[in-house]
């Protein structure tokens, strides 16, 4: 039995040292019906908390993917300032018009930051899914990023109660014994003002909750509620050092979860 079914069975919580860093992709609606120009933010922050948010510089790459093409999208960020409740910083936005349907995965692989309280640097690069249409495309297969997980429920509407399997990689390879910090987006922004909306949750007490791949790299997580959910598997990526620094090179995905009506 693998062992990230264990886990969502126990919903186990593991204690961390520090609360979650989490870069969001961020658009309201991620099933679309008609053609669309979807509003997007990008903001690394503390969504579980609301709490401080970090400096984004620009980041290093910015496109999105379907039905194996590429699309850059470096040209469409305009720089924000997003501001949460304990501070602001710099973010991005961007509105990016879905003309077909299918599958869009928004990928982002931002510049690595510098956080001086672990004298490391962090790069997570994140995943983000939109369909437009109801027609499915490849949100199964891997883009053999660096770092990344890759989803085995279908990412955007996955239903409350249920499980979420997804498969840790590193270049394409299995990572095994990945530890991975689950997040709920307690606030999500509001685009009219670039700050948060009031929470919905409040933080798990015991620090981040935790999860372990298995020795396929595999993870399962219980659903509890509605809302966008996100993974992020903690240094398992090709690249290890930064200026001299360690490096926190992680694997991010967001999920939309729904109640059944």
């Amino acid at each position: 039995m693998r062992i990230g079914i264990l886990f969502a069975a126990a919903l186990a919580l593991w204690a961390t040292t520090a609360s979650a860093h989490f870069l969001l992709i961020y658009t309201p609606e991620v099933n679309l019906e008609k053609r669309a120009t979807v509003p997007m933010r990008m903001v690394f922050w503390h969504p579980f908390e609301n709490g401080e948010v970090m400096e984004l510089a620009k980041p290093e790459e910015f496109y999105v993917m379907r039905a194996g093409k590429r699309t850059d999208l470096m040209s469409a960020l305009k720089p924000i300032q997003f501001t949460g409740l304990e501070n602001a910083a710099s973010a991005y936005a961007a509105d990016v018009e879905l003309k077909r349907v299918g599958d869009y995965i928004f990928v982002m692989k931002p510049a690595p930051y510098f956080e001086a309280s672990e004298d490391k640097y962090i790069q997570q690069i994140t995943k983000s899914y939109v369909n437009r249409g109801g027609i499915p495309g490849p949100w199964a297969e891997p883009l053999g990023l660096a770092a990344e997980i890759v989803p085995l429920v279908k990412p955007t509407n996955v239903i409350v109660g249920s499980s979420f399997t997804g498969r840790v990689l590193a270049g394409g390879n299995p990572v095994a014994g990945a530890e991975i910090e689950i997040e709920f987006m307690a606030a999500e922004p509001d685009l009219a003002t670039n700050s948060p909306k009031k929470a919905t949750a409040s933080p798990m007490p015991g620090g981040a909750v935790v999860v372990m791949s298995d020795e396929n790299g595999y993870i399962t997580f219980g659903i509890p509620r509605a809302g966008f959910w996100g993974f992020a598997a903690l240094e398992v990526g090709t690249q290890t050092e930064h200026d001299g620094k360690p490096l926190s090179q992680d694997g991010v995905l967001w999920i939309r979860a729904y109640d059944m009506q």
